[in-house]
């Protein structure tokens, strides 16, 4: 599952010119479904939505409180077009998402985890597979993006580095594994 937890004042969502859900104080969250993503990611997600430290505490430290602590509202929104694919192209590719008969009965179980973790009166909901209009006033503005790969530790290498004029000599060269590994925990390089 892929999400993005935006900070916000208030939100809601319109379909069709109704509104179907508001919140003030709290969190927005998009969600999108992937294939491969089970119940238990969902679970996973459901906890850390609540959980992230998104909000100053009383005497000012960042980064402190949860949406539970501070008792806001959340606000959970599907989003398949997370993830889309743009590498190829201008225009998107949603074969990342699940299919929407199966992705319903995951987000659905999503939702119904963030309601059962903590108040469900606190937990809105968008509609599923709807056109929606989503409004937010952003408090921050304040946005995390989190991918729930349980156990997937993912590194961008650039496979093709910018080639140099000249031979670089032996002394001014670093170890490329050297240069690798300063920035992993050392359990990473065992």
């Amino acid at each position: 599952m892929k999400a993005i937890l935006q900070r916000v004042a208030s939100a809601s969502v319109t379909v069709d010119k109704e509104l179907v859900s508001s919140i003030g104080k709290g969190l927005l969250v998009f969600a999108a479904v992937a294939p491969e993503d089970t119940q238990k990611e969902a679970e996973s997600m459901a906890a850390k939505v609540l959980k992230m430290k998104m909000w100053d505490d009383d005497n000012g430290s960042k980064w402190k409180q949860s949406v539970q602590d501070i008792r806001g509202e959340v606000l959970c929104v599907s989003q398949f077009t997370l993830l889309a694919n743009t590498k190829k192209g201008n225009r998107p590719d949603f074969h990342g998402a699940m299919s929407h008969e199966k992705a319903k009965d995951l987000y659905d179980h999503f939702f119904n985890k963030v309601q059962e973790i903590y108040t469900p009166d606190k937990v809105k909901n968008g509609v599923f597979q709807a056109m929606m209009d989503v409004g937010l006033v952003n408090d921050g503005p304040v946005g995390v993006d989190y991918r729930s790969d349980e156990g997937v530790v993912t590194l961008e290498i650039n496979t093709n580095p910018p080639k140099t004029e000249g031979k670089p000599r032996p002394e001014d060269q670093k170890s490329r594994s050297d240069e690798f590994a300063s920035g992993l925990p050392a359990s990473l390089l065992e």
